[in-house]
């Protein structure tokens, strides 16, 4: 049977799943949308897609290494409760899908999400998300990852499950790269050194402590000396060499690394849920709203 776009339209509208998804669910039941409908109910697509639109915020990260040393991976895979992210089945996914990242190298989430699942008897990643969504009742996004390929010796810290750094480091041992992948994790720098900070970030902060320093009513001359002593102290702050070492704060971590005779190449830390706004519940103000409905 031809499957048409009318009835593509009608399958999305009805589950509020993907194009794709709708289209492939109707070939495989020779267009009859309600058999579709029950097909995509039992593999979970249909209640994936109407859970996507939540906001998934709480999660777990995972680092994995290949057995060589040679490469890690950093994978960030989110879901709405602090419940859910330690349920054993939540975690076994995320696990599979590190693994998968290892093993297979994708470009992407989007690459990612086609590639069969690392233990998965022939399941995509994509399959195993929608067919979890189902049974744990809550949205679940694979965030983001990274692949990295180490330059020298390479330190990973896990801050229980919710911080995650990845640091390459030339020169020092193992224990400095470790001890700065949890300095990175405690101290949340934005970059390794000065060079490395975005001139709109510098730009947008001089305008702030400028307007800051007026207020103070002092000489433009004297203002100006207060702005530049606040970037100074703002550059020290955001970057990893300029911050107090976590275990010595008498010490840097420019002048650990001097007297370790040692450089940091990279950095990487994810923290589960940065960046994503989360829904505020105000139950005070939704009880006030019902009451006045009735």
């Amino acid at each position: 049977m031809q499957i048409t776009a009318s009835m593509v339209k009608e399958l999305r509208e009805r589950t509020g799943a993907g194009m794709m998804d709708c289209k492939k669910a109707l070939q495989e039941s020779n267009g009859d949308i309600e058999a579709a409908i029950e097909n995509m109910r039992k593999s979970g697509v249909a209640k994936a897609a109407k859970k996507a639109g939540r906001v998934a915020a709480e999660g777990v990260i995972v680092i994995k290494q290949a057995v060589d040393g040679s490469e890690l991976v950093m994978v960030e895979v989110n879901c709405e409760t602090d419940f859910v992210a330690k349920d054993e089945n939540f975690i076994g996914f995320v696990e599979a899908v590190a693994d998968t990242v290892l093993t297979r190298r994708p470009e992407g989430v989007e690459a990612l999400s086609g590639l069969s699942i690392s233990g998965g008897e022939g399941q995509t990643v994509e399959e195993a998300r929608q067919q979890l969504v189902a049974k744990l009742g809550e949205n679940i996004a694979i965030r983001r990852f990274i692949i990295y390929t180490s330059e020298g010796l390479t330190g990973n810290y896990l801050h229980g499950v919710r911080i995650g750094v990845l640091v390459d480091i030339s020169g020092g041992d193992s224990e400095l790269a470790k001890d700065l992948a949890m300095h990175i994790a405690a101290s949340r720098p934005v970059c390794i050194s000065e060079e490395g900070v975005s001139p709109e970030i510098l730009k947008k902060e001089r305008e702030i402590f400028t307007a800051q320093a007026s207020e103070s009513g002092k000489p433009p001359e004297i203002v100006e000396k207060m702005v530049e002593g606040r970037i100074k102290k703002f550059l020290k702050e955001i970057t990893l060499l300029g911050q107090p070492f976590v275990k010595d704060p008498d010490t840097t971590v420019a002048k650990l690394l001097q007297d370790k005779k040692a450089k940091v190449n990279f950095f990487v830390r994810y923290e589960v849920g940065e960046g994503i706004e989360k829904k505020e519940d105000n139950f005070a103000e939704e009880v006030m709203a019902q009451a006045k409905g009735n």
